[in-house]
């Protein structure tokens, strides 16, 4: 009885994978972690293979909960982190390791673009390293060899599912990030000649919820699919996301935080902000805007390893949590790998302010919180100033867990967030996507709407939001006086290597 459908997420870290019912409710999960390689300061990559050995490994630990459940499966859909530079040749076996979205080393390849083209203009994106088009620029200048072998240039998702039907495909949501094409969908010859590329390079377009083809039987016997899994195009983390929180509706908002934050807003009067991404969501004819921060997770992620002896993430927010608004005094500059939205800023890094001698490590832990927090509402500030109305936030990934820190952004913002149930980030999206391809879903508008559950909403506290009010002009001042300060010390370590 093929009664469940899969969704699959390749995140920055991790592969995830979930079963669910067709009334959305969650049956099983898996998960399998996979390595980044930091080559050097700004230079990170991935192994598409270690993708692929991720996925097969998150699959197999989700069905082996189900009785039958590879019999189950009506049909699956793959989202990943975006955007990704994946050179493949002929026989669709990659020429190099992945450039993936935080790779910074295509610099000065954006700054040039910049300056030949109004890429803003031509785009709806700003020119900026962290999509496909610089770091094209960089191959075809510096790994000449590799660009001629290129036959397809491809995203995580395409890859994967190349893994697994042996077809490839682009879809729509991570076609917007490539850089050379307008907002209506036309290559742009200009951009693509700068970077070294064809239109014919880049696999055929087509909507997320559509049938790419079904498993091969090798993908099948490594993955433990039965063969002839329908299998979906897929989409962009940031767009799954927003569908497993609802996110169709203008002022409602979702905010997908692990690794990184990405605030993701409807954008149903084609506002137009610098400071952001412009995305097609997985919902035909629905555009997003995307404020894209590059290090909330990780910067609790570096603390926790580097610094304490925790076992786990809630142990250290349960000591946080006794500690007051404004962490005795420490406020948290989050740009620990540079900032993307709103400042989009590379040689930005992270700053520890008002340390002292009395300072703890829980006190450092809610400053980490808090200052993760107010970057959110910097991006919100933003939104609203561009006219996009951000009522509530829905709060979904592996950072929604923790109702400290949800509550800390429901007071730093002054606005609700609510955590959908059973959050288990992009993978509840990509099921929705699989169930619209298999025909279930026949309004995926509808369908979200009735299928996102909110388990709790976190009010904001007026007193606590007062404060926050207080605190929140010096975190944005710390940036502005330390910025050009950033750039001096990037210039003189550059010096030294």
């Amino acid at each position: 009885m093929q009664d469940l459908l899969l969704g699959i997420d390749i995140g920055t870290t991790a592969v995830k994978a979930a079963l669910f019912t067709r009334d959305g409710a969650l049956q099983a999960v898996g998960s399998h972690d996979h390595p980044i390689y930091y080559v050097r300061p700004g230079w990170v990559e991935q192994n598409p293979n270690d993708w692929w050995t991720a996925t097969c490994a998150a699959i197999r630990a989700a069905l082996a909960q189900i009785p039958d459940g590879a019999d189950r499966v009506a049909g699956l859909a793959v989202s990943a982190q975006a955007p990704t530079l994946i050179a493949l040749d002929a026989a669709g076996k990659p020429l190099r390791p992945a450039l993936i979205w935080m790779d910074r080393r295509a610099e000065a390849e954006a700054t040039d673009m910049a300056a030949r083209f109004d890429v803003y203009a031509l785009t709806g994106n700003r020119a900026d390293a962290f999509y496909v088009a610089p770091k094209l620029r960089w191959l075809h200048l510096h790994e000449p060899e590799i660009a001629r072998q290129t036959r397809y240039f491809v995203q995580i998702t395409g890859y994967i599912n190349y893994r697994l039907t042996g077809t490839f495909t682009l879809d729509a949501a991570h076609a917007g990030l490539l850089q050379l094409r307008t907002p209506s969908g036309a290559w742009i010859a200009a951009l693509c000649d700068f970077c070294g590329v064809t239109p014919e390079q880049f696999p055929p377009i087509l909507p997320g919820h559509a049938l790419q083809g079904d498993t091969t039987p090798s993908a099948a016997a490594e993955t433990g699919l039965r063969t002839g899994t329908p299998v979906m195009v897929g989409t962009v983390d940031g767009a799954a996301a927003a569908l497993e929180a609802g996110v169709a509706e203008i002022g409602i908002a979702a905010e997908m935080t692990g690794t990184s934050t990405v605030l993701l807003m409807p954008n149903a009067d084609n506002a137009r902000e610098s400071a952001f991404i412009a995305m097609p969501h997985a919902i035909p004819n629905v555009d997003l805007l995307l404020g894209a921060m590059v290090a909330s997770g990780a910067s609790l992620k570096w603390f926790k390893e580097q610094f304490t002896s925790a076992d786990s993430f809630d142990a250290l927010t349960d000591a946080a949590a006794q500690i007051d608004v404004g962490a005795d005094g420490v406020i948290f500059l989050p740009y620990m790998m540079g900032e993307r939205a709103p400042l989009w800023h590379t040689n930005a890094r992270g700053v520890l302010f008002g340390l002292s001698l009395a300072t703890t490590s829980a006190a450092v832990v809610r400053a980490i919180l808090e200052g993760t927090a107010f970057a959110l509402r910097h991006n919100v500030e933003v939104a609203a100033g561009a006219g996009v109305r951000v009522d509530e936030i829905r709060s979904v990934g592996g950072g929604a867990r923790s109702a400290l820190w949800s509550q800390i952004k429901a007071d730093v913002l002054g606005i609700p967030i609510a955590i959908p149930a059973a959050s288990v980030g992009a993978p509840f999206g990509d099921a929705l996507l699989a169930g619209m391809g298999v025909g279930w879903y026949p309004d995926i508008r509808t369908t979200a709407r009735a299928l996102v559950r909110i388990e709790r909403r976190c009010a904001p506290d007026a007193a606590r939001h007062a404060r926050y009010d207080a605190i929140y002009p010096l975190f944005r001042d710390l940036y502005v006086h330390l910025r050009h300060d950033f750039d001096r010390a990037a210039e003189i370590m550059a010096s030294f290597r």
